[in-house]
């Protein structure tokens, strides 16, 4: 079944107007016809099942609510120090996938990428795969995707559990501290791990990290792209917090 976002609120019963995106996907690239149904997320993050009603004035009607929901027990932040090229959009995309609840970018001392003024319509490119890729998993949030001029901004954030992918923990054979604060998580509660770009991160920024409560820790042996490393936190996480409680 089609998954997709409005910004309006629905509840049962209720007659809406679809939106022009949605009824070109539906029914113009999808062909669908008066009674094919598909799921649909309101403005309150409500997962409701909805047919179409009437093709010519694009109408559709809620048929049911849902309780599915897909996301994450805790809210995965992921910060990423400018990475080259295309691999923004692909961390976006795949991050999406894989449940994360927000990303920020940001320059970095040893970043190669530079945004300049770009950064407004890099985002606004970034939000639109966002939504795609929510659509696509079935999410029941789409991601906030955000910029930051440099990573002392970060102090006005307020999270939860503060994390930094650092090789250098991984090459000094440092396995634990991951585990340990993924233990400590709690559901609802808000973890971010920082991430360097190709470049990595200088020791200057890990000690301004640090000073804000973060931790430096290890994602296994192997040194991971600095596109790669996000997933295998978000991985980690979803093994950790959704498959662990199944058993």
């Amino acid at each position: 079944m089609q998954h997709y976002f409005t910004d309006q609120i629905l509840s049962n019963d209720t007659e809406f107007e679809v939106s022009a995106d949605i009824a070109h996907h539906f029914m113009g690239v999808l062909r669908s016809t008066e009674g094919n149904r598909f799921e649909i997320v309101d403005g309150n993050h409500q997962l409701f099942v909805a047919e179409l009603t009437d093709n010519e004035n694009n109408l559709a009607k809620v048929v049911e609510a849902s309780d599915k929901n897909v996301e994450l027990p805790a809210d995965a932040v992921i910060i990423c120090g400018l990475p080259k090229k295309e691999k923004a959009e692909l961390v976006v995309q795949k991050a999406t996938e894989l449940g994360v609840k927000k990303i920020i970018f940001t320059p970095t001392d040893w970043a190669i990428a530079k945004w300049n003024n770009k950064a407004e319509k890099k985002l606004q490119r970034f939000r639109k795969i966002a939504r795609s890729a929510a659509e696509q998993s079935h999410r029941n949030v789409i991601p906030e995707v955000e910029y930051i001029n440099s990573i002392k901004e970060l102090a006005n954030y307020d999270f939860d559990h503060r994390l930094i992918a650092y090789e250098e923990s991984a090459k000094h054979g440092e396995k634990s501290d991951l585990i340990k604060t993924l233990d400590q998580t709690k559901p609802g509660e808000s973890v971010a791990m920082f991430f360097g770009p190709e470049g990595g991160i200088s020791p200057k920024e890990v000690e301004t990290l640090q000073s804000m409560g973060y931790l430096t820790c290890g994602l296994g042996p192997r040194i991971l792209r600095t596109e790669t490393a996000p997933f295998y936190f978000l991985s980690a996480l979803s093994v950790h917090m959704e498959l662990n409680s199944l058993n």
